[in-house]
């Protein structure tokens, strides 16, 4: 049976409803991340929603960015990047990184990350840390592609709940009860 083929223009695409869009896809919880690296010697990074893994064999991960970033090309430049998740408890810490123009490291605890050297940011619920493998455009962000060369979670991850964002909105999850116990 042969395949339906749509071909969408760019008046297609004019017609598209953006609000709809945001709204609808708002209703798909995501973790946060703060995706960080070193450009000309100076810590660089913006929170992240996009974050996420991709492959296990080679292991990647990838990451989505608007083309109006400005950040987002300076993290390409260096090549290298850590993923920071985000705890419940680090709303503010990613508002701050969310802002635009600001000196987002400031008065922010990070170490060089082993593998890259990118801002490992502290009090995270793990870090993944990146070679970036690839950049592909996508509509008005770009994906960036990440080979992880390392990774690690603190002794402590295991009872920290993760920041979440739905709807615009910063969340903190409650615990589901799971089956009982047969």
């Amino acid at each position: 049976m042969p395949c339906e083929v749509r071909v969408y223009t760019t008046a297609t695409a004019l017609r598209f409803d953006r609000s709809r869009f945001r709204d609808v896809l708002g209703r798909f919880c995501t973790g946060v991340t703060i995706i960080s690296a070193v450009h000309d010697g100076r810590p660089a990074g913006f929170a992240c929603q996009s974050f996420a893994s991709l492959s296990l064999d080679p292991p990647l991960v990838s990451y989505a960015v608007a083309e109006t970033s400005t950040t987002g090309p300076r993290i390409e430049q260096s090549g290298a990047f850590c993923a920071t998740v985000l705890k419940a408890d680090q709303g503010d810490l990613c508002r701050g990184f969310g802002r635009s123009g600001a000196d987002k490291f400031a008065g922010v605890d990070w170490r060089p990350a082993d593998g890259t050297g990118s801002p490992r940011i502290a009090g995270g619920l793990a870090w993944v840390d990146c070679r970036i493998e690839t950049v592909i455009p996508a509509g008005d962000h770009r994906i960036v592609v990440g080979r992880v060369v390392d990774l690690s979670t603190p002794e402590n991850a295991d009872d920290a709940l993760p920041l979440l964002y739905y709807r615009g909105a910063f969340l903190g999850p409650q615990a589901v009860p799971g089956p009982a116990a047969a």
